[in-house]
């Protein structure tokens, strides 16, 4: 089941990760660089701000803290997968699976229902992360072939994933439909309202995630079944 999960997630990640080694490759860093930054880190938001940090030839500290503050939320992530894993999980799988959690993984593993196998979860680690890397691999060999326009179009790919991932579930739970309103009117004050939208973006999806979900705690507890 996570293989099946993980078919649309590594489709999107292609078409992100493709631009991704295009830019890479354009800005200097060759072919196989991108490859293993894409292979090693996982992550769009985080590769792409190292990017700047890398041409604007930035300092490690620059680019430890622009790191820590983008996928900090992964922590968060973290934590509450853990919390739909058997206690009895080793620890290596804990330790395996937080180097694949992203996003999209992070959906699907949430909105599966009951507990959450670690297989599951490595299942769509092993779609997501080949689509992820040589998406990365025909982006950098492409380089400046395709006009920009083209780029552009591709990258919208992984807003449909998105969509994909959270609308199944809200159908099914009303609490989803606002909590997801909810955290799209947050996000849309960090970006428009002037002053707040200084806050990096990494921080903006940290206050978004805390509020939201300590809200959804506080107003709509889930009940936790007793056996």
């Amino acid at each position: 089941m996570g293989i099946i999960a993980g078919i649309p997630i590594a489709l999107g990640y292609f078409a992100v990760s493709f631009t991704f080694g295009m830019m890479a490759v354009k800005g200097g860093l060759t072919t196989l660089q991108a490859v293993i930054i894409s292979l090693t880190n996982v992550t769009s938001a985080g590769q792409f701000a190292g990017l700047d940090i890398i041409f604007a030839q930035g300092t490690l500290w620059e680019m430890a803290l622009t790191q820590l503050t983008i996928n900090l939320r992964y922590m968060l992530m973290s934590f509450s997968i853990s919390q739909k894993l058997d206690q009895k999980s080793a620890f290596f799988h804990r330790f395996i699976m937080a180097h694949g959690m992203t996003d999209e993984i992070f959906g699907v593993s949430a909105a599966t229902p009951g507990k959450v196998s670690p297989y599951f979860f490595y299942g769509a680690m092993l779609v997501a992360i080949p689509g992820w890397t040589i998406g990365t691999l025909v982006g950098g060999i492409a380089g400046s072939i395709l006009p920009n326009i083209v780029i552009s179009a591709l990258s919208v790919a992984i807003y449909g994933m998105f969509l994909a991932i959270i609308i199944p579930p809200a159908k099914k739970n009303k609490t989803l439909v606002w909590v997801i309103l909810l955290a799209m009117a947050l996000s849309a004050c960090f970006t428009y309202i002037p002053g707040v939208n200084k806050i990096s973006r990494g921080f903006a999806i940290i206050i978004v995630t805390v509020v939201v979900a300590g809200l959804a705690s506080v107003l709509r507890p889930i009940k936790e079944e007793r056996q």
